[in-house]
């Protein structure tokens, strides 16, 4: 039975759990994206989303809050001055898991975890392609229509 158990220990013991989550959110902030399977990733979300939300104000006590819990003072850094200063208006929601399918070895449901504001293709705010209004077609089409005119005439002169 599963009286009192609020989170999945993913059949690991608690040491190696802590360390292998530890590890993952490293890989995370390091790289931007990883590719695990689905119960890895949504217990990596629940772990990273709040050393993500303490790194949003700098202090000395929020680094070594996160750090007892990273274990890595590469990641720290990079965590306090990328990561935070591009989420710092994000309420939260700050990694995407995207389901890829199974593992070929043994059937696994896989997952990519990304940091939600470094990718550029999929995030609504980043840069889109400009439209083109009519506005803009119509200076063109009198351009093409005033030249043609201009070349009707120039050839109508040199007949006569």
């Amino acid at each position: 039975m599963r009286h009192g158990k609020k989170f999945n220990h993913l059949g690991r013991q608690t040491a190696h759990r802590k360390a292998m989550l530890a590890n993952m959110a490293c890989s995370l902030i390091e790289h931007k994206r990883i590719n695990t399977t689905v119960a890895k990733a949504k217990a990596l979300r629940v772990f990273v989303e709040p050393l993500i939300t303490k790194s949003k104000a700098d202090t000395t006590h929020n680094r070594r809050v996160v750090f007892s819990y990273l274990r890595d003072k590469f990641a720290v850094t990079e965590l306090f001055k990328e990561i935070s200063v591009k989420i710092a208006d994000r309420p939260g929601g700050y990694i995407r898991i995207i389901k890829l399918g199974n593992r070929q070895g043994d059937n696994a449901p896989m997952a990519m975890v990304e940091l939600v504001d470094y990718n550029e293709i999929y995030n609504p705010k980043g840069k889109k392609a400009k439209k083109s209004t009519r506005r803009g077609r119509r200076k063109k089409t009198d351009e093409v229509v005033a030249s043609t005119e201009t070349a009707e005439t120039t050839t109508e002169e040199k007949s006569e």
